[in-house]
């Protein structure tokens, strides 16, 4: 097998979550429907408290994992921040305000912004630095969701239950566990508007009278709106997103030379539903996939997998040498996968 372009691996991870909720006990306050929320299979998700920001949440998952490594912020010689919710302010970057935060100063830092799917596809970004820079040796990867209330009802945006919570890594050149293989993605861009918040941007800034995040449409409205509600399409295409995440799978596969038949563990977009209907596909066993971890934690868009991969690490349900695809959907539409080796 080739080496990679860019040899490295985790060396430590750090999480910070927000407060747990009761899904069946809260949902009512979000929607007018709150059994169908129940039925998607979530028990919790963490919402984080009022003042509480998405540079928050990332700075005290970026300590926990720089801490964890015995790591002094000044030895890290880049900070990439993937965000796939809204920054505190418009025309801000906020990867240099985690910076900011954690007193790292005269670096590179690096924002990613492509909905859930940054979280995974960052990493094939960080590949690509560390090509082309041999200078670069460590490097403090993080991943944020943090609603924004205003913008977006946590449980009427598709079928998942949004959550707050960051998780963090260090990357270092050259650490032989938890080695980065490979990363794949490929979007379909006619649906680019399916899932995108109308309110807050330039073309919208104010909302109208009346408008509330509350009662504002559901990107699942969008689709069935595209598909005109007809049952056979919209079954189609839920089969074709299905067949595009084996897709992405395998060309990931084939990058990192193996086969998809030897990965020990699939982890996914927590989302319980897909994570069931993604296993069928690819005829994986459920029970290693992440589908009880996205229960508990529910969507917590870019950093689902990397929670869920230090998770599995940390419960000791990983062997050296065993193969880990991180995979999902995401605006875009988006489909994406990292391969990594234990």
């Amino acid at each position: 097998m080739a080496a990679p372009l860019a040899e490295f691996g985790i060396a430590g991870f750090g999480y910070a979550f927000g407060e747990d909720q009761d899904v069946e006990h809260v949902a009512g306050t979000y929607v007018t429907d709150p059994e169908r929320v129940v039925r998607w299979g979530y028990r919790t998700f963490h919402r984080a408290a009022d003042g509480v920001t998405s540079t928050a949440l990332a700075a005290e998952a970026s300590r926990a994992a720089l801490a964890r490594v015995a790591m002094d912020p000044a030895d890290v010689d880049l900070v990439v921040l993937a965000n796939s919710e809204l920054a505190e302010y418009p025309y801000w970057d906020s990867s240099a305000a985690l910076a900011r935060e954690l007193k790292i100063r005269e670096r590179q830092t690096m924002l990613l912004t492509e909905g859930c799917a940054c979280g995974v596809t960052g990493l094939g970004a960080v590949a690509g630095q560390l090509a082309l820079q041999p200078e670069l040796d460590t490097v403090l990867f993080t991943a944020v969701n943090r609603v924004s209330e205003f913008h977006r009802n946590r449980m009427n945006v598709n079928n998942a239950v949004h959550s707050d919570g960051a998780v963090a890594v260090v990357l270092r050149r050259g650490h032989d566990r938890t080695t980065w293989l490979a990363t794949e993605q490929f979007t379909d861009s006619d649906f680019c508007d399916w899932f995108r918040t109308d309110i807050g941007g330039s073309v919208t800034p104010i909302p109208p009278p009346g408008w509330s995040s509350a009662n504002a449409p559901s990107g699942t409205e969008r689709v069935q709106a595209h598909f005109r509600k007809d049952p056979r399409q919209l079954q189609e295409f839920g089969e074709q997103l299905n067949a595009r995440v084996v897709e992405v799978v395998e060309r990931a596969c084939r990058r990192a030379a193996v086969r998809r038949e030897d990965l020990a563990r699939f982890i996914y977009i927590n989302d319980p539903d897909g994570i069931a209907d993604v296993a069928g596909s690819i005829d994986f066993p459920l029970a290693r996939t992440n589908h009880e971890l996205a229960s508990d934690h529910g969507h917590m868009g870019a950093a689902d997998q990397l929670v869920a991969l230090g998770t599995y690490l940390d419960r000791g349900e990983l062997n050296s040498g065993d193969l880990v695809a991180l995979a999902g959907i995401s605006i875009g539409m988006r489909w994406y996968c990292t391969i990594f080796r234990v």
